[in-house]
């Protein structure tokens, strides 16, 4: 008998190549790490802006918000927070949903309820930003 028909398999190796993963969970795992560091940035931004600049939180009211969405640049500021939060959190949460849901249907439905109310808040949250009209007449 040759040595080579003798041969034993390596020990934990695998008989058969290896399923095609995919590499959701490692571009999850990028997006929140990116998704952070733009969050940072936007929301100190945001709250620089907001709360310290010009006079503080007084000068805040409905005709500063008018003015304030009224340039593209600021829709644009804060429809990133937005979405950026939202898919940041979104993200996280399912993490923890995988984490601790320890039956597949529970795991299901707490992520249709997350990824439903996700895209509602996305949703109405852009549709607020792109159709806000500053001359409603105050009542």
């Amino acid at each position: 008998m040759s040595t080579e028909s003798m041969a034993l398999d390596k020990p934990r190796s695998p008989r058969r190549p290896a399923a095609r993963r995919s590499n959701f969970e490692l571009h999850s795992w990028v997006f929140m790490r990116i998704s952070g560091v733009l969050l940072v940035i936007l929301v100190l931004g945001h709250l620089f802006i907001m709360n310290i600049l010009d006079g503080g939180v007084h000068r805040i009211n409905f005709a500063f918000v008018a003015g304030r969405w009224s340039s593209p640049f600021w829709q644009f500021w804060d429809l990133s927070m937005l979405w950026l939060a939202q898919l940041h959190g979104t993200n996280g949460v399912r993490t923890i949903i995988n984490d601790y849901a320890r039956k597949d249907t529970t795991r299901f439905w707490l992520k249709i309820v997350l990824y439903t109310s996700m895209v509602l808040i996305v949703a109405v949250g852009t549709f607020v930003i792109f159709t806000f009209d500053p001359n409603i007449p105050a009542d």
